[in-house]
């Protein structure tokens, strides 16, 4: 023990990049939970829209959708979202991807779908810059 104390010491930087190593893993989890609401990236919104049915609600505004969005996605600009929670119940018991341009409008409405009681919220982070970037398509249909 005294030679690991020793050590310790001697290489205090290394203790000290270590540390901070750790809180940053351990921050991450803990942030999701304070929101209530988790983020995933392209490849694991894809597997929840594949394997767990996911639906993706596209909180951009008309001319950003129109412009390209993710196929079969759900639209309510991020303004009008709260005065129509009531098109949503029906996606209650599915997993709910909230996606916008990089991600902030996104996270405000996955905090306001969790309040709402939706336990299942998503928030794809990045957003769709994050979707084209991992090469994923995107339909104008």
């Amino acid at each position: 023990m005294q030679q690991f104390s020793e050590f310790a010491v001697n290489h205090w930087q290394l203790f000290l990049a270590l540390a901070i190593i750790i809180a940053m893993i351990v921050r991450e989890p803990l942030m999701r939970g304070a929101h209530g609401y988790a983020g995933v990236g392209p490849m694991e919104a894809t597997s929840l829209i594949n394997h767990q049915d996911a639906v993706v609600l596209d909180v951009r505004e008309d001319s950003e959708f129109k412009t390209g969005h993710v196929l079969g996605a759900l639209h309510i600009p991020s303004g009008r979202v709260s005065g129509r929670i009531n098109e949503l119940e029906k996606y209650r018991n599915r997993p709910i991807i909230v996606a916008c341009h990089s991600g902030s409008r996104s996270s405000r409405i996955c905090s306001l779908l969790r309040k709402q009681g939706f336990e299942k919220v998503y928030n794809l982070d990045g957003g769709l810059l994050a979707w084209q970037s991992a090469n994923l398509p995107l339909t104008q249909k």
